[in-house]
């Protein structure tokens, strides 16, 4: 077992004995922690991190989120792009389709701006659609938003919203993921991202959502995690609209205003 006492950079000087000895691991696992070629990657990721101003912080230190400490199979560490001090403030992640029609952008906005005003921050996915409507109705407002990515941050995806992401570092918001520079963009880590989307908040608000949307992935994070669900309703007659009204068939909070959130989270 992992002593909480023992820092990443202690781990990255053990010779190989240490590492055997105190981790009880294998010869050839200590050797290949220890291999000169994965150490000049390694060395190479922490010159492009100190360069473009990305950190890392590891779950023992105060800055983590803390509310993600309580979920199962937390990431041991996050990489971090803008302001590292939002991290545990109040804050609501907002979710839904990727491709999503007027009146979804409409209510995104509207939401994202009214919890804004009332200084609780944004988290979402950057991804098409409302997640991207989120993040820009709180910019709009002032406010802080946090963008989730699944993938390294030496990389936007899509990158059609590489000037989305420019703008919630401009504004004081973070950009933050589990995945090491040059991971590559694969759709494994999307699902896996969701639960950091839920796990960092104690509400989310799910705006639209196909019958077999991917947000609905992020709202079986957060039931398991204990939190609360809210859904705006949509067009009965909307195919954007199956995910989310069957939610509230389920018994998720519906909400038409941002009242409806502020009376049961933010008293």
């Amino acid at each position: 077992m992992l002593d909480n006492n023992i820092t990443p950079l202690q781990i990255f000087n053990f010779n190989k004995n240490e590492l055997i000895n105190r981790f009880n691991i294998e010869e050839e696992f200590a050797e290949h922690i220890l291999d000169k070629e994965i150490r000049k990657k390694v060395n190479k990721d922490l010159e492009y991190m100190l360069k473009n101003k990305i950190d890392y912080i590891t779950f023992q230190e105060d800055k983590y989120p803390q509310l993600l400490k309580f979920i199962n199979d937390p990431p041991i560490g996050l990489y971090i792009k803008g302001n590292s001090n939002i991290l545990n403030q109040k804050s609501i992640s907002i979710i839904g389709a990727r491709i999503c029609s007027n009146y979804g952008k409409n209510a995104t906005i509207y939401f994202a701006k009214e919890l804004s005003k009332r200084n609780i921050n944004v988290i979402s996915g950057l991804a098409k659609g409302i997640d991207s409507f989120s993040h820009i109705g709180t910019i709009q407002n002032g406010g802080k938003t946090i963008a989730i990515l699944g993938n390294g941050l030496d990389k936007i995806y899509p990158e059609e919203n590489k000037f989305l992401a420019e703008k919630i570092l401009e504004t004081n918001g973070a950009i933050i993921s589990e995945y090491p520079i040059n991971s590559k963009i694969e759709k494994i880590n999307f699902p896996a991202r969701n639960r950091i989307i839920s796990g960092m908040t104690t509400a989310i608000l799910v705006v639209e959502a196909k019958k077999k949307s991917g947000a609905l992935i992020t709202v079986d994070y957060a039931l398991e995690q204990g939190k609360e669900i809210f859904v705006v309703p949509g067009n009965i007659n909307s195919v954007f609209s199956v995910g989310t009204n069957e939610l509230i068939k389920q018994g998720a909070t519906l909400v038409s205003s941002v009242k409806d959130i502020l009376n049961i989270v933010f008293k």
